[in-house]
């Protein structure tokens, strides 16, 4: 087997390559309990309830197997989890976890779901991991040291006009939001080459790391659905926020090729794609 940390992308600091790898594995065995474990009937349960209980209790097991893992090798660092795993640690370092981005694909038999695993140092994300099982892909990233995906370096698209940009997005839960964001979408589509909805921001983020997006927004994200993803993001060269001069966030989160960031930000800032 060839060794994930190969020499060209191995990180300098031992504590991000030892970072690295215990997220690599953590990563790897949630993504074989979540694909190994789903029921095959599981789309077809009896009732709406009974599916998504089923999928609940996977979203629960992979987070306990990821925080025991990382607990196990590292007692002192913290989590913040989306399936309540929250201690502050002693030690600086965070692990930022979504057990399974892309719930309701993963419901469905759809293929676009991950496991997204980021370390934080001192408040800062280091490290990001989005373990795609159905694709077989796992993408990587240490601050400085670039994004890959097995061994092949990531780099975004060229910079497209905005009229030629290919854009993921995503829709939230709320009944509510899910009718701004597609009003919103509404009114870029005839802007943009085209729209796509993918189901897992992890997933999304790692496109327009691999080029296979110019871009992508949402707004709704929380910190486990963007952290590993939007580092894998600037890492292959994306440029990544929120509204003009913040960061990317809940109110909204942008990644995109340097040449296209502004225009779509301005954009999205004058569509008002940040609030409901």
């Amino acid at each position: 087997m060839t060794d994930p940390l190969t020499t060209h992308s191995r990180p300098e600091d031992p504590l991000l390559a030892e970072l690295l790898g215990l997220a690599l594995e953590a990563a790897r065995r949630a993504g074989a309990l979540l694909r190994d474990g789903r029921p095959d009937d599981l789309a077809v349960a009896r009732t709406k309830s009974s599916a998504v209980d089923v999928v609940t209790e996977m979203d629960i097991a992979a987070e306990k197997l990821i925080t025991g893992f990382l607990a196990e090798h590292r007692p002192a660092d913290g989590f913040l989890g989306e399936e309540g795993a929250s201690s502050p640690g002693t030690s600086g370092v965070r692990w930022v976890i979504d057990p399974l981005d892309g719930t309701v694909n993963y419901l469905y038999g759809l293929p676009t779901w991950a496991v997204s695993i980021a370390a934080e140092r001192d408040g800062e994300t280091v490290v990001g991991v989005v373990e795609a099982p159905m694709r077989g892909e796992t993408y990587r990233a240490v601050l400085g040291g670039g994004a890959y995906a097995g061994d092949r370096r990531l780099a975004v698209r060229p910079s497209p006009v905005l009229d030629e940009a290919l854009l993921g997005t995503g829709f939230g839960y709320l009944r509510d939001r899910r009718a701004h964001q597609a009003e919103i979408a509404r009114r870029v589509i005839p802007l943009v080459r085209d729209i796509r909805r993918g189901g897992s921001a992890a997933i999304d983020l790692c496109d327009v790391a691999a080029g296979r997006l110019d871009a992508y927004y949402e707004r709704g994200l929380n910190p486990w659905d963007l952290a590993a993803g939007a580092l894998i993001a600037r890492e292959a060269g994306a440029l990544t926020g929120g509204r003009p001069g913040e960061p990317e966030s809940g109110e909204l989160t942008l990644a995109a090729s340097p040449g296209l960031f502004a225009p779509l930000q301005g954009l999205l800032e004058e569509l008002g794609a940040w609030h409901d």
